[in-house]
């Protein structure tokens, strides 16, 4: 992994993400983890660019390492809709989003996801137009927020999952992992048991960072 890193992401990494990186370690420390490694971040704005995705979600953003990489990714005219209760964190990367000259492409929403999106659904007006969403909030929820962004979601748009290796505890027998890591391991587990039964998304679970799941959604809505 340190050679993946050494070799072809940091030299490759921007240097306002860098920097975003760099202060978040310094404010948060342990808590840093939160954000996006390097690596998904560069996968992450590749997929974008494939896609030439222009309206994007992003639900929790933390210091906004994926909220930046995705405003850089994207076109002049980009959109995002960006939701988190936490505003603090939002501000600590804010200065550095201004700085790299993309403020203009997010919408930042001081709230719980839930709201938002229930919103965008019930202005008639936003069902299918979304061609991308990444999400890292509450895991518990990841299932809850999935029946809603298939909806959000255009037919072959992405949705995008993070952390569902959950620090590796998915694949360990539950007495091995530590207690703080066991309630999201169980949604997690639920979610990924769920999106492999899925037949409204193609599904691709890859291996980097802590597990990034990669959810195409097809034509149908409806569950099977």
């Amino acid at each position: 992994m340190q050679y993946i890193l050494e070799t072809s992401c940091y030299p490759r990494e921007h240097e306002l993400l860098k920097q975003l990186r760099e202060a978040t370690v310094e404010k948060y420390q342990y808590w840093s983890i939160m954000n996006m490694p390097v690596d998904e971040g560069l996968l992450l704005s590749v997929l974008l660019k494939i896609m030439n995705a222009k309206k994007t979600l992003e639900l929790g953003v933390f210091t906004g390492y994926s909220l930046l990489t995705t405003a850089l990714a994207l076109p002049a005219d980009g959109k995002i809709t960006a939701i988190d209760p936490d505003k603090e964190a939002y501000e600590v990367g804010l200065p550095f989003i201004q700085k790299a000259g993309v403020e203009h492409k997010i919408d930042f929403f001081h709230s719980d996801a839930f709201s938002v999106l229930k919103d965008l659904i019930n202005n008639g007006k936003e069902e299918g137009s979304f061609d991308f969403a990444f999400v890292d909030a509450d895991k518990k929820n990841y299932i809850n927020y999935h029946e809603l962004l298939v909806k959000l979601v255009k037919v072959g748009g992405i949705i995008a999952y993070d952390n569902t290796l959950w620090f590796g505890s998915v694949a360990e027998p539950e007495e091995t992992v530590a207690e703080t890591l066991r309630p999201d391991r169980n949604h997690v587990i639920k979610l990924n048991d769920f999106l492999a039964g899925d037949s409204r998304v193609e599904l691709a679970f890859v291996s980097i960072g802590d597990g990034l799941t990669l959810c195409r959604r097809l034509a149908s809505t409806e569950t099977n």
